[in-house]
C-alpha cells in the first residue's frame, strides 16, 4: 500500500441518532464512516453527533448542532437566499435615506423540524486552507438537504452514499469497474443537478427549447443507456467465459469489505492480489487456481466487498461481478472475528448474497483474524459458532487445513467412471488429467482407457463428446 501523504485535507462527520438505533450501533456506524473517509483520502478532526426523532427536512440538524458544525468548518450557520431580497418601495427609500439595510441577509424558509428561525452566523472567512474541505454524514440525504447544508457549512458536503460511490470511482481499474461505477455515479448525479444563473434560461440551436439543466440531465440518460449496452456487451463474453469453466468445481470468499479476502486469495492460490488495510481496495472478481494445484483443479473467485448501506445502485451495477458467487459450488463467508460488530457485517454480506439469488450453494463460515483474540474470546467463538473455521489467513498451517476442507468437500462430489477415449480424440485424455483424478491409465488398439474420479457435470460433457463422435462415424 502507498504511503500516506503527509498533509492530507481534512473531514467532519455528521451523524443523527434516530429513535431504534442504539448507541453502540450508531458508533459502529460511524467508525465505519470515519474509515470510509479515510480511504477517500482525508483525516476525520471532529465528529457533530445529534439525537433527533428524524432528520431536518431542510439541512439534517437543528438549530444549535448546525451553529456548532459551522463553526467547526467556517460557515454561516444559515441557509442564504438565492434569491433577490423584496422589499416595497416605501422601505426602500427609507432605507436608502438613512443608509440601513446594506447589510441586511434574506434566508430560504430554514423548515427546521423544531420550528426555531435560522443562526445569524459568521460569513466565509477569506483565508480558508485551515478550514476542512469535507462534510460526511453517515445518512442518505436529498439533494435539498446536501445543497442547503453545504450552504451553510461553506464546504463540499457528501452523504455515506456519495462517499461509497467516490470510492469506487477512485478505485476501479478494469474496463468493467469502470464502467459500472460510472453508472452508479450518474445516477447518483442525476437528481442533485440544478440549475444555476443562466441554466434556466431557453436555448436556441440543438436541443431548442429545453434548459441547460434539462439539456445536462438528457445527456446523462444519454450516456447511462450507451453504459449499459457496453455492459451487456461485457457480460455476454464473461458469461462465454463461464461456460468454458463450466463443471470445474468453484469456491466464492464473500464478505465485508476489509474482511481480509484478499489475503485469503493469495494465501490459498499464490496469486499477487492487492492486499491493502483499506475499505473496498479492490473491486475486481479474480479468479485464480488453489495452490497447489489439485485434480480436478479448483478454482478461487474472490468478489467485491460488502459494507452496511451499500448503495441499490452499485449492487444492481455489480451483480454481474457477483455472479461469480451465484454460480460458485461452495461459499465461504469470511468475517474479521476481531471486529466487534462482525456479527452485523455477516448479517449484511448474507443479505446481499441472498439480493443476488446465491443462498443456494453450500457454505461455511470464516472467523478470520483470530490470532488477534485471546484463548478465552475464541473458546467463546466456538461455543456460538460451533461450525466456523476459526483461521487467520496469515498462518500457513491455518491456511493448509482450510485448504484440505475445500478439497474435501469438492470431493465428495466425484464419480468414479471408466471411459475408452478414441485415437481422433487423445485431446480429451490431456483434458481429463487436468479436470479429473486419474486412477488408471492403459493403452489399448481402440485407444486410451481410463478409470477416473470425475465431476458428474464434467462427465456427462465428455460422455456427450464421446457419442458425437461415434454418429458422425
Amino acid at each position: 500500500m502507498s504511503e500516506r501523504p503527509a498533509h492530507r485535507p481534512t473531514a467532519i462527520l455528521v451523524g443523527v441518532q434516530l429513535p431504534g438505533v442504539g448507541d453502540a450501533e450508531h458508533a459502529a456506524d460511524l467508525a465505519e464512516l470515519a474509515r470510509l473517509v479515510d480511504t477517500l483520502g482525508y483525516d476525520v478532526t471532529a465528529t457533530v453527533t445529534q439525537r433527533r426523532e428524524a432528520l431536518s427536512k431542510s439541512v439534517v440538524l437543528g438549530e444549535g448542532k448546525l451553529k456548532e458544525l459551522a463553526e467547526l468548518t467556517g460557515g454561516r450557520g444559515y441557509v442564504p437566499s438565492a434569491a433577490p431580497a423584496r422589499k416595497d418601495k416605501a422601505r426602500q427609500r427609507r432605507e436608502e435615506e438613512s443608509g440601513e439595510g446594506d447589510d441586511e441577509v434574506e434566508f430560504d424558509d430554514f423548515d427546521d423540524d423544531d420550528g426555531q428561525v435560522p443562526i445569524v452566523g459568521k460569513d466565509v472567512p477569506e483565508d480558508s486552507k485551515q478550514r476542512p474541505k469535507l462534510v460526511a454524514v453517515d445518512h442518505e440525504l436529498g439533494p435539498s438537504q446536501a445543497r442547503n447544508l453545504e450552504r451553510a457549512t461553506g464546504v463540499q458536503v457528501l452523504d455515506r452514499t456519495g462517499v461509497i460511490v467516490e470510492i469506487f470511482h477512485r478505485h476501479a481499474r478494469s474496463r468493467e469497474a469502470k464502467l459500472q461505477v460510472e453508472l452508479a455515479r450518474l445516477a447518483y448525479v442525476a437528481p442533485r443537478l440544478r440549475e444555476t444563473g443562466s441554466r434556466g434560461e431557453r436555448q436556441a440551436g440543438r436541443g431548442a427549447g429545453e434548459t441547460e439543466l434539462e439539456f445536462d440531465r438528457r445527456r446523462i440518460r444519454d450516456r447511462m443507456a450507451e453504459i449499459r449496452r457496453e455492459l451487456e456487451a461485457v457480460h455476454r463474453e464473461q458469461d462465454h467465459r463461464r461456460e468454458h469453466r463450466a463443471g470445474q468445481p468453484t469456491v466464492a470468499l464473500v464478505g465485508y469489505t476489509n474482511a481480509g479476502k484478499s489475503s485469503l486469495m493469495r494465501a490459498l492460490t499464490g496469486s499477487e492480489v492487492l492486499v491493502a488495510d483499506q475499505l473496498f481496495a479492490t473491486l475486481d472478481t479474480t479468479i485464480r487456481a488453489l495452490h497447489p494445484e489439485t485434480h480436478p483443479r479448483i478454482l478461487v473467485s474472490d468478489t467485491v466487498g460488502f459494507i452496511k448501506k451499500l448503495p441499490h445502485d452499485l449492487v444492481a451495477s455489480f451483480r454481474s461481478t457477483l455472479d461469480e458467487a451465484r454460480h460458485a459450488g461452495l461459499l465461504l463467508f469470511l468475517v474479521d472475528a476481531s471486529d466487534p460488530t462482525f456479527r452485523d457485517q455477516y448479517a449484511v454480506t448474507r443479505e446481499v448474497i441472498g439480493e443476488i439469488g446465491a443462498t443456494q450453494a453450500p457454505s461455511r463460515l470464516i472467523l478470520n483474524k483470530v490470532d488477534r483474540l485471546d484463548e478465552e474470546q475464541r473458546a467463546e467463538l466456538r461455543r456460538e459458532f460451533p461450525d466456523a473455521i476459526q483461521m487467520s489467513a496469515l498462518d500457513k498451517d491455518d491456511v493448509a487445513r482450510l485448504r484440505a476442507t475445500i478439497v474435501a468437500f469438492f470431493g465428495q462430489a466425484l464419480v468414479e467412471a471408466e471411459l475408452l477415449i478414441p485415437w481422433p480424440q487423445h485431446a480429451l485424455v490431456a483434458q481429463l488429467h487436468g479436470e479429473a483424478q486419474v486412477l488408471s491409465e492403459t493403452h489399448e488398439e481402440a485407444g486410451t482407457r481410463l478409470r477416473v474420479r470425475i465431476e458428474p457435470d464434467t462427465l456427462k460433457r465428455v460422455r456427450a463428446a464421446l457419442e458425437n463422435l461415434h454418429e458422425e462415424r
